[in-house]
């Protein structure tokens, strides 16, 4: 009998330590959601994706959550996921990856719902736009490119990852404004994310591009892309460019990325998901990230995130308007 009870114990003493969640380990943790969807309005490739994928990397890494899957749903300028996400009411464990791009294609005509009906998380980071050129391009600075356009505001090709109304194209309308040139004539084409822009500047389909740096980083630093100017508040500190309002132009664009949830949340789900995010932006393995993706940190949660929702929109569906960008009715 005292053997049996004897090696009881020591079975016991094996099988406790392995009830603990360990990081890799794939089980759920002790709070937040024991699985979750990261839902992104956009094809494979793009910003949006990029940022998912690297939001799914340090939640498993750090032992946060530990089953995440990235799933892709374009359409609609983006807006496609949005509609899913407020389809999705009271569904937990899902969040849809979103950003300025997201916010601002909410106000064409064809979208049909709005960031406002969802269940804010988090503002994770932001990012300036560069404007970029091939290495052979002959506008060899920010200088020759403004002269270029303005001698022929038609003629130049613009290329960006974004639709209309995105960060790349609204940045290039923004761009154009500053610079007397009228939006309505200006020639934009949109790619579908960095692979593709970056296929245009090297085949001379575009004679320049806007994009998120960290998005053709790897072509920047490899010297198949060159960066003109970036439209942040200090310049490039890894390639030298200039900001557009040291080469006189007084704009600055900042795009921010971010994450909602599903209207109708009961409270635990919501509490449950702030605390992910909250352990997700406190975790060593998204420091990295951040550093890794030259990200600026940019975290806002819950209510403050809300309150700025709320101000983005009405300051994104002003400029749209004033450009022309959209015939819905805000």
């Amino acid at each position: 009998m005292r053997g049996t009870n004897r090696r009881a114990v020591l079975a016991a003493g094996f099988v406790l330590p392995l009830a603990a969640c360990l990081p890799l380990s794939g089980c759920a943790p002790t709070r937040g959601p024991g699985q979750l969807r990261i839902m992104v309005p956009t094809p494979p490739g793009g910003g949006f994706d990029q940022t998912a994928r690297t939001v799914k990397a340090a939640l498993e890494e750090s032992g946060t959550v530990g089953d995440v899957t990235v799933f892709n749903l374009p359409g609609v300028s983006g807006t496609a996921a949005l509609a899913r996400l407020v389809y999705e009411r009271g569904t937990p464990g899902l969040v849809l990856q979103m950003g300025l791009g997201v916010l601002a294609n909410s106000h064409i005509e064809s979208a049909s719902h709005s960031v406002s009906e969802t269940t804010p998380l988090a503002r994770l980071i932001e990012e300036p736009e560069a404007l970029l050129v091939p290495p052979d391009s002959p506008l060899e600075t920010i200088d020759d490119l403004v002269a270029a356009w303005r001698a022929d505001p038609s003629g130049m090709v613009i290329g960006g990852g974004s639709t209309p109304a995105g960060p790349d194209h609204m940045v290039t309308m923004l761009l154009a404004e500053e610079l007397g040139i009228d939006p309505k004539v200006v020639d934009y084409r949109a790619y579908d994310g960095g692979g593709q822009v970056q296929a245009a500047l090297l085949g001379h389909e575009v004679d320049f591009a806007a994009a998120g740096p960290s998005e053709q980083h790897a072509a920047i630093e490899s010297g198949q892309l060159r960066v003109l100017a970036v439209t942040s508040a200090e310049p490039d500190p890894e390639t030298g460019a200039p900001t557009l309002t040291e080469a006189g132009i007084p704009l600055r664009f900042l795009n921010w990325r971010g994450l909602l949830a599903p209207p109708g949340l009961s409270e635990s789900d919501r509490e449950e998901l702030l605390w992910m995010v909250a352990e997700l932006h406190g975790s060593d393995e998204w420091r990295a990230e951040l550093e890794r993706n030259r990200w600026t940190d940019a975290y806002l949660e819950g209510e403050g995130f809300a309150v700025f929702l709320a101000e983005e929109e009405e300051r994104v569906g002003a400029a749209l308007n004033r450009l022309g960008l959209t015939e819905k009715d805000d």
